[in-house]
């Protein structure tokens, strides 16, 4: 980033000193110079989320306000998915996870359109939207976000999730989850199915079950938690299940792919799952399906046989259709996990591309970094951090940056990790929408 900041310093001064458009005006008349003005970059970015919103407004910093930015995100108000799981605790409101796009808007001056993206024409460099206008682009940017694959279990389709819902969208889900934990009796069982990987948020599922327990030990302590598991590992699974022991004791109860852990198939009515050695009944049942690419990328015509967006790890620009950069959830970044952080981080490096390749400026050195908190319970937080660098083309890892939290460590330390969770909520969230 020092070597692109220092381009734009070295070309604005040059362009002040030479007063290159004071001389011409003296000489040529207005109507000829309105005439040969070159017109302004144009840039839509398709997904109001962690990715696209930091995108829309890192392109309008970068380019000090040159360019002509547009973000389309059908919600007015965004809710965001890192967050959701205290909600369910209830260690926060839905307001405080909650942001809007005024900022974005009156500070940085990005054009915003609540509408959706119905068709991308790469050929023609435009898309259409729900409301039947047209949109044209010099470069386009889509974090989409993810969509789900229903069809790996037998009885589980998506207009079941308005009954068992997966709360991996923030939003209506989250807030029926939320009612649903509130109904359960006493001594109920919770049901979550985790997903196989790679899905949004690794450790997502794994906080959610720690924030559900945090939730029962004070207002249902007689009640116990299963988790059916396609995978036999899991982020920070060490952390997690020390954090469980101490904090729950026998309330919660992993399975592993393994050891029957993969559920074939669901009887919606009854709320029970089935795998080749469990016949298990929930009061509240959780299913977070596989995951994809979201199906406006698949319809653009984005994505590979993976399901996910190939890239220019370098650029973000897809691998298939130029003049479309792909960031966040949908894409493939290398070691990178799917994760909101990683989504901010990407976003401003687009945008740094996008600016530099319209100069034709040569790239700035790629550096990626995603920090991920998870609380295990309200004063009990654990963390994962990492730096990212491009090598033969792909992100990857910086050897001996970032680290994980240590096991074993004092309630102190964790009640630390615990504050710094939030800190950490409070700066991203406030740096994409509200400063």
């Amino acid at each position: 980033m020092n070597k692109f900041n220092r381009r734009k310093m070295i070309k604005t001064t040059l362009s002040s000193a030479m007063g290159v458009s004071s001389i011409a005006s003296l000489t040529i008349p207005s109507t000829a110079l309105a005439n040969k003005k070159k017109p302004k970059t144009n840039i839509v970015v398709v997904g109001g989320g962690f990715g696209g919103t930091t995108c829309a407004k890192y392109l309008k910093r970068f380019s000090k306000g040159e360019y002509d930015v547009t973000l389309i995100e059908p919600k007015k108000e965004y809710i965001t998915c890192p967050g959701s799981n205290w909600y369910l605790a209830g260690l926060v409101d839905i307001k405080t996870i909650t942001h809007n796009y005024d900022s974005l808007k009156k500070i940085h001056g990005v054009k915003v359109i609540h509408d959706t993206v119905t068709e991308v024409n790469a050929p023609k460099k435009s898309i259409v939207l729900k409301s039947g206008k047209n949109l044209s682009y010099d470069r386009l940017v889509m974090s989409p976000g993810i969509d789900f694959n229903y069809d790996l279990i037998e009885g589980y389709s998506e207009k079941d999730i308005n009954t068992i819902p997966h709360a991996y969208q923030a939003g209506p889900q989250t807030e029926l989850l939320y009612k649903q934990l509130r109904e359960m009796k006493d001594g109920g069982t919770f049901i979550m199915v985790a997903p196989p990987n790679p899905f949004r948020c690794p450790p997502g599922p794994y906080e959610r079950v720690s924030m559900i327990a945090e939730y029962f030990k004070k207002h249902k302590p007689n009640s116990r938690i299963m988790i059916f598991d396609a995978k036999d590992k899991f982020s920070k699974q060490g952390l997690f299940t020390e954090g469980w022991d101490e904090l729950y004791g026998n309330m919660i109860e992993w399975i592993p792919k393994s050891s029957g852990g993969l559920v074939t198939r669901v009887n919606v009515a009854a709320k029970s799952v089935h795998t080749d050695f469990y016949d298990e009944k929930a009061d509240v049942l959780n299913i977070i399906p596989a995951q994809k690419a979201a199906n406006l990328a698949f319809k653009a015509g984005l994505t590979d046989e993976s399901g996910w967006c190939p890239i220019n790890q370098h650029t973000f620009e897809s691998s298939i259709h130029s003049s479309i950069h792909v960031i966040g959830d949908a894409s493939i970044s290398g070691t990178m996990p799917k994760s909101g952080h990683s989504s901010s981080s990407q976003a401003k490096m687009c945008a740094a591309a996008i600016v530099s390749l319209e100069k034709g400026w040569s790239m700035p050195s790629t550096k990626n970094v995603n920090t991920c908190y998870s609380l295990v319970g309200d004063s009990y937080g654990i963390s994962v951090a990492a730096v990212y660098e491009m090598r033969n083309g792909q992100i990857k890892p910086v050897e001996g940056a970032g680290g994980v939290s240590p096991k074993e460590a004092s309630p102190a330390f964790r009640s630390q990790e615990a504050l710094y969770a939030r800190g950490w909520y409070k700066s991203i969230t406030s740096d994409i929408w509200h400063s």
